[in-house]
């Protein structure tokens, strides 16, 4: 009943809708039933950052349909501020009734839970081409080699495989980073593929880390200065910018300025570089980068892991050297080519560090993209006690979209439609428009198991690593999972944001969570039903303004089925879900006299100004 008195995403209760800029007059009415006796209503404020609370008397205005009416509006504060907010009734006899987004509070001890309204600094600009475009996600050593590399003179133990169609293998040490295995992925390699990426409509290419690295993976890096060996040389990272610019694809870097390398030029903790690492003597430079607890062998590490020793972030020389010097870090690689710094672990980074690094891309290539990496609603993230401010005008652009990633599995799972569209609701009302339409939408990413492997997977999973390492889905599983992702790519490419692909997903990949889900990219081996979907719905996405850039409506959330259209001055795409065994009919408002599916080019004509529409089993529809 509480969501007919106040809805914070009805114009009718609030304007304007979510997220408002500093200095913004936000208006509100509420309709509690007349028969409640509510004499008057007051609207409280908590502001968190400057820890003061506001209180705002609402007027009664008239009554409407046996409610009566409160108004009454006030002005969101001059500096970014995250609000909480509730609402309190008085009766005739003087008795307070609170009311939360939890209903109304009427016994002793009840709390309301308060709204959430995000006040953000609207003086800085978003980049537009980064949530428009399509991301292409790739594991560096796992896309494409040129030849089987020769592991002499670099970084660490490395072993190589000689086929580049040999399962991953498992590390020895469990819980450990033990990544010494590689396939030589080159950056040659990926520019040698760069028209492939084009035939899929890729705008922005997010390369794990490159940099020198004795792992895999290289979260760990050994030097910043340096492209790892094994992946070429800083000549390649320039020709694989140029060409990629060529062809309208940006280059997003992975920047991992939590923690180093212990095997680092700044930490050297095995001596394999020439100069003084923070390791060998508290006189080096880098010594001050670090805590140690006891030098040289205890100190501060990400997560406990001792090859990843954490920096000081905020030290001087350190900021200087990744963020502000003339030849930064942050610098070098913009002027090398790079359009977009992506920040491992932004939790773990302090919000002024993120605004430094903001500012400094915005002196030198003003159109550049930061996104971070956040897990859940970084609007109201609390990392290490503190609120964090990503998304509050000064740090990223936009972040991962996690959110979007587990609500849509589940929903492709079998879950409620109606629980996606409230978790996306929840992100696009707390989120500043710009970064809810420059979110890095995704079904799988290098850190969660591949999205065919997650649809079609038997429940419960292989219980041990050795037996997930090995699963491959059944021919009968292959087929359902297939038409499921067909649908769950279907939603990511027609929603808000940037849809992005792990790379092989479009290729039909499997496997279980890392390293199972960073297998080679099965070159000549594709599953050819996939690769022409993911490319239709690249055309698609590029063809059509509404989906890039267009507003979001919903229809019908409801058990299986999903319907939302986005609209673009007259353009309107509507997308229909239906990821149930069984058909699903219904009606849809349409104004034109007909409607046609994209895909298989099915035409319906409209009635009344009503589509009927009956959507068979385990497909997904967009007319247009």
């Amino acid at each position: 009943m509480h969501n007919t008195v106040y809805n914070s995403r009805d114009l009718n209760c609030k304007t304007p809708y979510g997220a408002v800029p500093c200095n913004t007059e936000i208006s509100l009415t509420l309709r509690p039933l007349t028969a409640e006796g509510f004499l008057s209503c007051t609207l409280v404020l908590y502001h968190e950052f400057a820890d003061e609370t506001q209180e705002v008397p609402l007027s009664p205005a008239g009554t409407q349909d046996g409610s009566t009416l409160f108004s009454g509006a006030y002005t969101a504060p001059e500096t970014p501020e995250l609000i909480w907010y509730y609402f309190r009734f008085a009766g005739k006899d003087g008795t307070a009734v609170e009311l939360g987004k939890n209903g109304f509070c009427r016994k002793d001890g009840e709390v309301p839970e308060p709204w959430q309204q995000t006040v953000y600094e609207d003086t800085l600009s978003t980049p537009e081409w980064f949530g428009r475009g399509i991301t292409y996600q790739i594991f560096p050593d796992r896309f494409c080699r040129t030849s089987v590399p020769d592991p002499a003179g670099m970084p660490g133990h490395r072993k190589i495989h000689q086929e580049w169609s040999e399962p991953v293998e498992l590390p020895e040490q469990q819980g450990a980073n033990v990544n010494g295995d590689f396939y030589g992925g080159t950056l040659a390699g990926i520019t040698e593929k760069l028209d492939y990426l084009h035939s899929l409509h890729i705008t922005t290419l997010y390369l794990c880390p490159v940099f020198e690295s004795d792992s895999n993976h290289r979260y760990n890096t050994a030097d910043y200065e340096r492209i790892d060996p094994m992946l070429g040389t800083e000549d390649d990272f320039c020709r694989l910018c140029e060409k990629a610019h060529n062809l309208g694809i940006r280059v997003m870097l992975d920047g991992v300025f939590n923690h180093t390398g212990s095997n680092s030029r700044y930490f050297n903790a095995s001596a394999s570089y020439s100069g003084l690492g923070a390791a060998q003597s508290m006189d080096s430079p880098y010594y001050p980068w670090y805590t140690f607890k006891k030098w040289p062998n205890e100190y501060d590490s990400w997560w406990g892991v001792r090859t990843m020793p954490s920096v000081n972030e905020m030290h001087p020389d350190y900021i200087h050297y990744i963020v502000e010097g003339e030849n930064s870090i942050i610098r070098r690689w913009l002027r090398n080519g790079a359009d977009a710094w992506r920040l491992d672990v932004a939790d773990e980074l302090p919000d002024e560090f993120i605004a430094r690094i903001r500012a400094v891309m915005m002196k030198e290539r003003p159109d550049s993209f930061l996104l971070g990496e956040v897990w859940e609603d970084g609007s109201n993230k609390i990392s290490y006690d503190r609120r964090r401010r990503y998304l509050l005008g000064r740090e990223t652009h936009g972040l991962m979209n996690y959110p979007f990633r587990v609500s849509a599995l589940a929903y492709l799972q079998g879950g409620d439609a109606a629980a996606f569209k409230e978790a996306m609701e929840s992100i696009r009302e707390n989120y500043p428009p710009q970064a809810f339409y420059s979110a890095m939408n995704m079904l799988g990413t290098h850190d969660t198991p591949r999205i065919l492997t997650l649809l079609g997977g038997p429940d419960p999973q292989p219980t041990t690593r050795q037996n997930r390492l090995h699963y491959r889905l059944s021919p009968t599983a292959r087929d359902h999972a297939v038409r499921l992702l067909k649908i769950g790519a279907l939603l990511l490419y027609t929603f808000p944001g940037s849809p992005t692909v792990f790379y092989g997903d479009e290729a039909g990949m499997e496997g279980y969570e890392d390293p199972m889900n960073r297998g080679t990219f099965p070159w000549g081996s594709e599953d050819p039903v996939l690769q022409s979907w993911y490319t239709a719905l690249g055309q698609l996405r590029v063809s059509r303004p509404s989906l890039r850039q267009g507003s979001l409506h919903w229809h019908y959330a409801d058990g299986p089925l999903l319907v939302f259209t986005r609209e673009y001055n007259e353009e309107v795409t509507a997308v229909i879900l239906n990821p149930s065994d069984g058909p699903l009919s219904f009606r849809l408002p349409w104004s034109a006299p007909q409607a046609a599916d994209c895909f298989t080019g099915s035409r319906f004509s409209s009635v009344n100004g009503q589509l009927s529409i009956r959507l068979p089993a385990l497909t997904g529809m967009a007319l247009i």
